[in-house]
């Protein structure tokens, strides 16, 4: 892609400000932490309620950046750069990303649906790309931001094209459609998802049908709602004309009739009747999800007009997809980041970003690298720009696997090659991996999961899942809720609530929150010698830390005149100017702080004093939770505002101030102040149930099954027999127990696990490394998947089914579980 300037200002109806037009530029961007910008970027500075890019392009201009396209110029920044200013920068993306689409005459499928998506795609890129050069939506890019952004990857080699449609509410998918504009429109399965920005199923449906306007032909899944929606839908926009093609389990008037579907052994053979003919398929699935993705590829493959043999062949080869980056520890204090079955141009910019981001302090930055595939470019073109990317992303070394990649090796700097993979893992050892952020990503023919494999750190086979996007959502969701100018700390205390710390605070950095927060000193080091340089304040620390705190430029709550003392003098000692402190006053949670009565001989204490600095006054609400109580809570705000107003007068400071914890951030929106302390909330927990909804499932706690056997009438499971059986009974053995935290109280019947996506009872005591359920009613064998709680059963369940709270469950998860982060 190499765009002229000069055509974009009538594209977005733009005011030029700038020194010259004929300019080219061959990379987009709206992020300005990636290291891939650079003098051919165009930048888009989105402006949301969240955040706002138009902030970091005086930083971007100092690394080169010389185009933007804006709704502001910011302060000192005219004449540095060129600026198209338009009314809205979203907006203006969304345009170019529809005029670049003209540029290109070849079909494209457009996906939409509310399950099944990102699946049918990915499948119908494996489905048709022996015969095609395809482009599609790299990972998840289905949003009125990604949609943009998977288009405007569009080069002149590609003959077809392959994006996916998202939308959460009404007047979404108008814009999509502009931008996408498919030939073939597929509408996948629909669900509850984003149930809550409809009024109804219907307007759902019709919503995403609007994807399809202009499209040639439109397959479905004959549905009596969908079928009525669909009607409507051709009759309102007058597309009588348009190509139905339908598939069916039940409604035999479909054009592929489902005449059976067959279980054996996780295959399912699918008899299926179409032009008066039975046909017969095989797939390597056995859940009706997979069913239906696999034939609504079935139907695409039937449009194309494939023949039976190739159809059956290429079918039975279908795989489960990987939809996520995944950050796991690896041997000798590496991190690994596994994207390990896919390897395109697109996902390998996206893959770099998150290794930029999640790269470990001071570790050697490693690709492990395997041929490209539909790149869309010549061999020498398509390795001499992953050369560049792999250059500005400060790579150090590059372990190129497979024959065309590794001919191209004189490209890359430090550059180590294999033929295969056989060949990298029979020299693994001598290449010494230690203390490196590795990402592993391979084409799936490689296999580079054998690789993964060998470099992970052997743990437990029981694994906390943490999901980097839904802490994303749920922060956005909470600085929704704020004024512009109220800032955020984050508590990343107890190893981040039980989820990981250092993992966490990288994406909050990422994120530019302005503090995070911890308990005690050495959780903050931890994060300092992680590479973290945001603020950290410590809410508990002990004078015996102060030095360490110090030394690390950690920031001290004070709550106390011994405290207070014992600081100053080391700081006295240290010769150290204006360290920055934070007072804590006790407004009526009684457990630390300043009260009233202590306020003048504080004031006495710190004025005058130049070796601290009160950088913030904060409280802590005792009840921001529980309706009942917010008339003492609005006691305490007052009380806050009070008695911060006489400290500040007394010392003329002027601090940042705080009270308000996760809850309070919903319930007092009127005590801001000028920061809030989000905590629980982050992890996707809330204390309302109409705020629940809203927040997304963060960790999700899994194991597996370690053994299923049968046991008679009248056998009982577990220590002291506290589980009898009435009758036959099949018992599953899981490797989990209250060594990682799962709370004895859940045995006995009283809680449950989640497998094959049914209720497995807990039966007997749960031991310290294992417990026992019932799966005599579930279909399942050994290593089969088992889900402790996320989104069923939740913490919020689990905490009250215990009579405790979610934050004790969380935290009680033991550090010996393998924590695994993914986007």
């Amino acid at each position: 892609m190499s765009i002229n300037l000069k055509s974009l200002i009538s594209v977005f109806k733009a005011e030029w400000i700038g020194s010259d037009t004929d300019i080219f530029v061959d990379h987009i961007s709206i992020d300005s932490r990636s290291l891939q910008n650079g003098s051919q970027t165009l930048f888009f500075a989105l402006s949301g309620v969240n955040n706002d890019a138009h902030l970091y392009i005086p930083e971007l201009i100092e690394k080169g950046v010389q185009n933007f396209v804006v709704q502001y110029i910011p302060e000192n920044c005219s004449g540095k750069a060129n600026f198209l200013v338009v009314k809205n920068s979203l907006d203006a993306l969304q345009e170019f990303a529809s005029y670049y689409r003209d540029l290109f005459d070849f079909p494209i499928i457009g996906l939409t649906g509310s399950n099944g998506k990102t699946i049918v795609k990915e499948w119908l890129n494996f489905l048709l790309s022996p015969d095609y050069n395809i482009i599609r939506s790299p990972k998840s890019y289905n949003s009125q931001v990604g949609v943009p952004l998977s288009v405007i990857a569009i080069n002149e080699k590609h003959n077809l094209g392959i994006f996916e449609a998202g939308i959460s509410t009404v007047n979404e998918m108008v814009n999509l459609e502009k931008i996408i504009k498919p030939t073939i429109g597929v509408l996948t399965n629909i669900g509850s998802a984003h149930d809550e920005g409809f009024q109804n199923l219907e307007q759902k449906i019709n919503e995403k049908l609007l994807l399809f306007k202009k499209s040639k032909v439109i397959i479905y899944q004959k549905n009596e709602i969908v079928d009525l929606c669909l009607n409507d839908f051709l009759k309102t926009n007058d597309l009588k004309d348009r190509k139905i093609f339908s598939w069916s389990f039940t409604d035999n008037s479909a054009d592929v009739f489902i005449l059976k579907k067959e279980n054996k052994n996780d295959i399912t053979i699918i008899q299926y009747k179409y032009k008066g003919e039975s046909f017969s398929l095989e797939i390597p699935f056995s859940d009706l999800a997979s069913i239906e993705n696999a034939v609504s590829c079935l139907l695409v493959l039937l449009y194309f007009e494939y023949d039976f043999a190739t159809i059956q062949n290429r079918m039975q080869m279908l795989y489960p997809v990987r939809m996520r980056l995944e950050v796991k520890n690896g041997i000798n204090n590496s991190s690994i980041i596994d994207d390990s079955y896919s390897s395109d141009f697109q996902s390998l910019k996206i893959a770099l970003d998150f290794l930029e981001s999640q790269k470990k302090k001071n570790a050697t930055k490693t690709i492990i690298l395997s041929d490209i595939v539909q790149s869309g470019f010549s061999n020498e073109e398509l390795y001499t720009k992953v050369a560049q990317l792999i250059a500005d992303n400060k790579v150090n070394r590059i372990i190129a696997i497979g024959g065309t990649i590794s001919s191209f090796a004189a490209k890359f700097p430090n550059c180590i090659t294999f033929p295969n993979t056989a060949e990298f893992i029979a020299q693994i050892d001598s290449l010494n991996f230690n203390n490196e952020t590795i990402l592993i990503k391979g084409a799936r023919s490689f296999q580079f999961e054998q690789i993964v494999s060998l470099l992970e750190e052997k743990t437990h086979e029981t694994v906390l899942e943490i999901n980097m996007d839904s802490i994303s959502h749920n922060l956005n969701y909470y600085k929704s809720k704020l004024a512009d100018d109220v800032k955020i700390m984050v508590m990343v205390k107890a190893f981040g609530y039980g989820n990981g710390g250092l993992e966490i605070a990288k994406l909050l950095e990422h994120h530019k929150v302005d503090y995070l927060g911890v308990a005690f000193a050495d959780e903050g080091i931890s994060l300092k010698n992680g590479g973290i340089k945001l603020p950290i304040m410590v809410l508990n620390p002990e004078s015996t830390s102060f030095p360490s705190i110090i030394q690390y430029e950690l920031e001290p709550e004070i709550y106390s005149i011994k405290g207070l003392n014992a600081f100053l003098k080391i700081a006295r000692e240290k010769n150290l100017k204006d360290f920055p402190i934070h007072i804590k006053l006790d407004t009526g949670m009684h457990r630390l702080g300043f009260e009233e009565h202590n306020l003048s001989e504080l004031i006495e204490t710190l004025k005058g004093n130049s070796s601290v600095k009160v950088k913030s006054v904060l409280s802590h609400l005792a009840t921001s939770d529980e309706v009942k109580h917010f008339d003492f809570v609005l006691s305490q705000i007052n009380l806050f505002d009070k008695l911060s107003s006489k400290l500040i007068s007394a010392l003329d400071i002027n601090p940042i101030r705080h009270i308000l914890n996760t809850s309070g951030i919903s319930n007092f929106p009127n005590a801001q102040f000028n920061m809030v302390r989000l905590g629980i909330g982050l992890y996707g927990v809330s204390n309302d149930p109409a705020e629940q909804k809203y927040l997304e499932n963060v960790g999700t706690l899994k194991s597996i099954i370690s053994q299923v056997r049968t046991i008679p009438n009248g056998d009982s499971v577990g220590y002291g027999r506290r589980f009898m059986a009435e009758k036959e009974t099949r018992i599953a053995t899981i490797p989990i127990g209250y060594a990682d935290g799962i709370s004895r109280l859940w045995g006995n019947q009283v809680g449950f696990v989640i497998i094959k996506n049914q209720k497995a009872p807990i039966v007997g005591s749960v031991c310290m490394d294992m417990l026992m359920v019932d799966v005599s009613n579930i279909d399942c064998k050994d290593g089969d998947s088992v889900i402790i709680f996320g989104e069923s059963p939740t913490v919020v369940e689990m905490a009250e089914a215990l009579k405790t709270i979610p934050y004790e469950i969380m935290t009680s998860i033991s550090q010996r579980v393998k924590r695994v982060f993914f986007r």
